[in-house]
């Protein structure tokens, strides 16, 4: 099943999901690989083709294509190939008739049971690394695939909220906010940033934005900015 068009077209929000909004660099820091590699991902991947097809150059990401690249990121460090992760990515796309299938409900949910339908088509090793059974018998995603699906909050079948340092952090990206910045209590994180890369004291930035002391130097964390405790 995929998103009902029904339902996406009484929310006008839906269409900033597929809209530029993210550099290279910055999709690879929220996905946690580098720039020249997820450029890579984009553009080379072996006699399949790119593992994530369709990025014009020179184009920043749209917050879908972001989510696919967090993706690749877990299933690579899983030591799965750029070739095996196309393939289970065309039969995501096909099964689901969707564009950005990892960015899916359904591939949380039912994208194990594919998997093992395309293992008795081609059986695979690697493929085979994003499965694994339970002592009941169960089958279940590797826990470092299930702990990235962790950080998704789903509507419509859409993954729309991003909790990009873990459920832990309160660094939180959602399009409808700050157009898909990475906020804190809907305060965009870079804003903060700027403040505290202009020299302006930790403890004076909180008061102007309604943020507590450790919201800030959360955020001042995520944007890399070190400061005393």
């Amino acid at each position: 099943m995929s998103v009902q068009p029904e339902l996406v077209s009484r929310e006008p929000w839906v269409r900033r999901l597929y809209l530029p909004a993210y550099t290279v660099t910055e999709a690879a820091r929220y996905a946690g690989a580098s720039r020249g590699t997820v450029t890579y991902w984009h553009y080379r991947g072996g006699h399949l083709g790119p593992a994530l097809p369709g990025k014009e150059r020179g184009k920043p990401l749209s917050y879908m294509q972001a989510i696919e690249v967090a993706f690749v990121a877990t299933f690579r460090r899983l030591g799965v190939s750029l070739q095996r992760i196309r393939k289970a990515r065309d039969y995501y796309a096909q099964m689901f008739h969707v564009e950005f299938p990892f960015a899916q409900l359904e591939v949380k949910t039912e994208g194990h049971h594919l998997l093992l339908e395309l293992l008795e088509l081609e059986p695979d090793p690697e493929i085979a690394k994003l499965i694994m059974g339970d002592a009941a018998g169960q089958l279940a995603w590797e826990p470092m695939v299930a702990e990235r699906f962790a950080q998704f909050d789903y509507e419509h079948n859409l993954a729309v909220r991003w909790h990009v340092a873990g459920r832990d952090s309160r660094i939180l990206i959602d399009p409808r906010i700050s157009f898909g910045a990475p906020t804190i209590r809907g305060i965009p994180t870079w804003a903060l940033g700027g403040r505290s890369r202009a020299g302006e004291p930790v403890d004076e930035i909180g008061p102007d934005f309604g943020l507590d002391l450790d919201e800030v130097r959360e955020a001042l964390a995520f944007e890399g900015i070190q400061v005393a405790a």
